[in-house]
């Protein structure tokens, strides 16, 4: 049987590296990570066994490159694109939008473009986020593949882009397009302006732990082991076409998550530091992930409390 060639963009982020160890163990693919090396991305999160195997491959490459892209495609034979690439920090996008109308919009863009001069690309995966549902209040019921996008920030806004892009790849060219959309991931080589990590880092330093608001927002974590689970289970059976939500059956106030952190470092509640409320900060995820559980037979399998307490 001819081995399969998958190309993961956005490879040395967070999510992009757990999810080449994933495919690394579990099957035998050739890996081509195609990264543009930004500030969340590390080198090191690509482990030696990985990147000494003589099955992986690196180029450091913008996504909106599309003449690389395509040769890559080309010469590599890729069977299956999972694309990772994205700017996906709010605060950034609040900051300054344009990095993410690049990259997440047009950087999209750029790929499904390339489908045009590539038939032989099997499936292609667009690793969304379940911001771009928008907001639920405390009494809503949780999304569904079939909540309306109402995206409130510039980075939301973005992905809720890029996914109408690919819908419209999939509905006018019948490309093998699917979407996935995720909760909040924890997890190793989290970079440290998340929540979790930035918490846990700050906690250790002594340091002051800044909260939102009053804290009491809510988000479902999903551990990035599930995660990257759930994106396997989409590229090889799901149905092409198809939105499918990756969550974590796991909803908690961000005052929650740093409280606990606190506990477990056995550190004083005092480090906590509550500042102004982000803006346009949405006050509640939670993701409704019956689809995928009866459709692919995924659901997550790390204890939170436990998943904590190994990453710390």
């Amino acid at each position: 049987m001819e081995m399969k060639n998958i190309l993961v963009t956005g490879g040395l982020g967070f999510i992009g590296s757990n999810f080449i160890k994933h495919i690394f163990e579990k099957y035998d693919y050739n890996i081509h990570n195609v990264d543009l090396k930004t500030y969340a991305a590390n080198y090191d999160n690509i482990s030696d066994d990985i990147s000494h195997s003589g099955r992986y491959t690196l180029s450091i490459c913008d996504i909106n490159d599309s003449t690389r892209i395509k040769n890559l495609i080309h010469r590599q034979h890729i069977n299956y694109i999972v694309n990772f690439a994205a700017e996906s920090h709010v605060d950034n996008s609040i900051n300054n939008s344009d990095p993410f109308i690049h990259t997440n919009i047009n950087g999209t863009h750029s790929l499904l473009k390339t489908l045009h001069e590539c038939p032989g690309v099997e499936k292609y995966v667009q690793v969304s986020t379940d911001e771009v549902y928008g907001s639920l209040t405390e009494q809503d019921d949780a999304f569904t593949e079939a909540t309306p996008l109402q995206a409130n920030s510039p980075y939301s806004a973005s992905k809720a882009s890029a996914d109408l892009l690919c819908r419209s790849f999939y509905e006018t060219f019948n490309y093998p397009i699917l979407i996935t959309r995720c909760s909040n991931n924890y997890g190793p080589n989290q970079h440290e302006e998340k929540l979790i990590s930035l918490m846990i880092k700050k906690a250790k330093t002594g340091e002051k732990l800044p909260v939102y608001g009053d804290g009491r927002n809510i988000r479902d974590w999903i551990h990035v082991s599930d995660h990257c689970a759930g994106i396997d289970a989409v590229l090889h059976g799901g149905r092409v076409g198809e939105v499918y939500n990756i969550g974590g059956n796991n909803e908690m106030r961000n005052i929650d998550i740093v409280k606990s952190i606190l506990l477990l470092l056995n550190k004083d509640m005092s480090q906590i530091e509550y500042v102004d409320d982000r803006l346009g900060h949405d006050w509640r995820y939670a993701i409704d992930n019956t689809k995928i559980q009866t459709e692919l037979n995924w659901s997550p399998q790390k204890n939170f409390t436990h998943g904590l307490k190994e990453l710390i």
